[in-house]
């Protein structure tokens, strides 16, 4: 188990990147049910984003999505993050939305509506160009709905393609994380449907290519760290998309439904040293606040994973190690149940005073008037969501 001073260093220096979408309206298939104060543009996204890191000191990165982040000048954009004390993260292409992707994006068996999906990839790392971003995050709604739709041989060769000439024109500083979901919208058979498809596409592809995995995006049951221990052990974890999930995907909060599963999953991370900046695993949430306030859900959810990562450090790997060679088996799991059931909050709120910020981020955050402000100053104007 790390010393105090190492475990308060590593939480100083975690770093949690928020998604641009989640600051928007969003819904689901039923409904989007509309929220006032929602953002306008991309630039009022970065307002409040800076407000989720001023407030929990950790989340100074906003994933971008192409195209509902597009402007005119993605210079005046990184400035405008700049000026927040914030950088432009990862860059998500778009290929979902448009009439022309029913029957999948690159994997469309219309070689024109390929080419346009693959346009649209090459567009986006032109924009990692503009922003500065060293992360391409692509996830596929390609998929068949019925057996006989299509070839599922040909879809993969199709994607292999479309993935060797996005990966090709990337920068030596650049790299391509590759996403999977078991199902949706697609039911009968999804094109990247599991981890292990995105390892072998990555294999294929080079070094700078790797499993993004979404806790959101398994089957009931999934031992999703098993997947994080597997791919960090070949190198191939490029980062998470954390969210919660009850049934489907979800996108609830994350740590929401099952605490103890983001707990597992940290503890491979911090096992395997992978908290350091060096790991290059990129710490991201994908979420879609329904309901709740957006702000404060965000700062939740990076709160959830702090707290996560804390009990993780917490864990005496000495004491874990030697229970495991000795085949003590309830004890083993006895060193995880005493790192998890430890209250880390004290711990937490001491780092935050640590960092000149206030110990209790969401007291905080309502005590700003800065939700106030929003309201009042974005009544006109079309608001951000899903599509704009």
């Amino acid at each position: 188990m790390a010393d105090r001073k190492t475990v308060k260093a590593a939480l100083t220096a975690q770093r949690i990147e928020t998604p641009s979408w989640a600051y928007g309206n969003s819904g689901t298939r039923f409904k989007t049910f509309l929220q006032e104060g929602v953002p306008r543009d991309p630039f009022e996204k970065l307002d409040d984003a800076a407000q989720v890191h001023a407030f929990t000191g950790i989340a100074p990165s906003v994933a971008l999505h192409i195209p509902w982040d597009r402007v005119d000048d993605y210079t005046a954009l990184g400035a405008h993050a700049e000026s927040l004390g914030l950088t432009l993260g990862a860059i998500n292409p778009n290929t979902f939305q448009e009439d022309e992707y029913r029957l999948g994006s690159i994997c469309n068996p219309d070689p024109a509506v390929r080419r346009k999906a693959q346009a649209h990839l090459l567009e986006c790392v032109d924009i990692m160009d503009a922003t500065g971003s060293d992360a391409l995050s692509l996830w596929f709604a390609d998929g068949l709905n019925y057996p006989g739709q299509d070839s599922l041989a040909e879809r993969q060769q199709r994607l292999s393609e479309a993935l060797r000439a996005a990966y090709d024109r990337l920068g030596e500083d650049q790299r391509m994380l590759l996403e999977y979901k078991f199902f949706e919208p697609a039911f009968y058979a999804t094109d990247v449907p599991d981890w292990g498809t995105s390892y072998a596409h990555c294999l294929d592809l080079g070094e700078r290519a790797q499993v993004l995995v979404d806790t959101g995006h398994h089957a009931p049951g999934t031992n999703i760290e098993f997947i994080v221990a597997f791919l960090l052990g070949r190198g191939r974890l490029g980062g998470f998309h954390f969210n919660s999930r009850f049934y489907a995907d979800d996108d609830l909060m994350v740590g929401a439904a099952d605490p103890f599963q983001l707990f597992r999953i940290m503890h491979e991370i911090v096992r395997a040293g992978a908290l350091e900046e060096s790991a290059n695993v990129a710490f991201m949430l994908d979420q879609c606040h329904n309901l709740e306030p957006k702000i404060p859900a965000l700062i939740r959810s990076v709160l959830n994973v702090q707290e996560a990562t804390a009990k993780a450090l917490l864990v005496d790997g000495d004491a874990l190690a030697g229970a495991q060679r000795e085949g003590d088996v309830l004890g083993a799991n006895a060193v995880l149940m005493d790192a998890y059931n430890t209250d880390v909050r004290p711990l937490l709120a001491a780092v935050r005073e640590d960092m000149g910020i206030d110990p209790d981020p969401i007291a905080a955050y309502h005590r700003s008037g800065y939700a106030e402000k929003i309201i009042a100053g974005r009544e006109d104007g079309t608001p951000a969501g899903w599509g704009a």
